[in-house]
């Protein structure tokens, strides 16, 4: 055990204790977190920055405003529901479309108006919420991912996770939904995360149940080399919401939408830290250099050239 921890801090590997204290707590003001724990918030700081997010059709707040969804919903025939404050994707779901007066889940499972309405009211009760606190349900647009990721996921909608450290975007992986995570970008539901090269937006290995894999578990599809659209403009999106939330250790979520292109999905205080294991390096040499630096990347296109220039390789073996 005391060989691994030590192969582990050799090769620069953050961990969980060290991010809470060097990095959370030291450039994330508790003040902030209201800012992106909640689902709303974040969306209207986006929408105020210019950055494009997926649209809010309604949110319910309280229980009597349950029995209102039909009319919420008649014009929408897909849309998701989640919850304003959940976390991991718990409390999320995905509607596809209408049978009658029942509404087809992702999975291709039919769900009633009384099921329905029973999820919303545990959202309100906070089943799915940080610390089981009361919550709000929102519903909005379903994105359509871009084709290019059509033969590496499973059903659901893969998004990029981008970790960005005082503005500069210092490590990347896309996650791939799975059968094993019913469709969820969400690794620890058994969604894969494969590594993305900083320079320049390819994909290398991934990362699945914590064992290193080239291909999709479901569809046998590679998983490294694959290019990600428009990287230069994800990369510019997480860079500003340095400023947009103010934190200065976050995850900034992002999927691809096929007609609307990049959406913000959420910012994460508390970002995970597998995307390490994905990317086989560790991200400390990495915030250490963006520290020795700080005072010259002042505008997001500095930052984004110096985590071009220096964060392109990786070196954990």
């Amino acid at each position: 055990m005391l060989g691994l921890a030590k192969r582990l801090r050799s090769a620069g590997v953050l961990g969980i204790n060290q991010r809470n204290g060097q990095y959370t707590l030291r450039y994330n003001p508790r003040s902030l977190y209201p800012l992106v724990d909640d689902k709303v918030r974040t969306k209207q700081l986006a929408q105020q920055a210019g950055i494009a997010v997926p649209e809010l059709y309604g949110i319910i707040e309280i229980e009597r405003q349950i029995r209102d969804l039909p009319l919420l919903l008649e014009n929408h025939g897909d849309f998701v529901v989640k919850p304003a404050r959940g976390s991991g994707g718990d409390g999320i779901i995905v509607i596809t479309g209408r049978r009658g007066a029942n509404y087809r889940k992702l999975s291709g499972l039919l769900l009633t108006e009384a099921e329905l309405q029973h999820h919303v009211a545990n959202i309100l009760s906070g089943m799915f919420s940080l610390g089981g606190q009361r919550d709000q349900a929102l519903f909005e647009y379903r994105v359509r991912f871009d084709p290019v990721f059509r033969e590496i996921a499973y059903q659901g909608i893969p998004d990029i996770r981008i970790i960005v450290f005082l503005g500069v975007p210092v490590m990347a992986m896309l996650r791939l939904p799975t059968r094993m995570s019913n469709g969820k970008a969400n690794l620890h539901q058994g969604a894969i995360g494969a590594g993305i090269n900083i320079a320049t937006g390819k994909t290398l290995n991934a990362v699945w149940r914590n064992e290193v894999v080239s291909e999709h578990p479901d569809t046998a599809s590679p998983v490294n080399g694959v290019e990600v659209p428009g990287w230069d403009k994800l990369l510019a999106i997480a860079s500003r919401c340095y400023e947009l939330s103010g934190l200065g250790y976050q995850g900034v979520d992002i999927v691809l939408d096929e007609h609307l292109g990049p959406l913000v999905l959420e910012l994460n205080a508390r970002p995970g830290l597998n995307i390490q294991i994905a990317n086989e390096t560790g991200l400390l040499p990495r915030l250490h250099r963006v520290e020795q630096n700080k005072e010259q990347l002042q505008t997001a296109q500095q930052r984004i050239d110096f985590a071009k220039r220096h964060f392109a390789e990786t070196t954990m073996h």
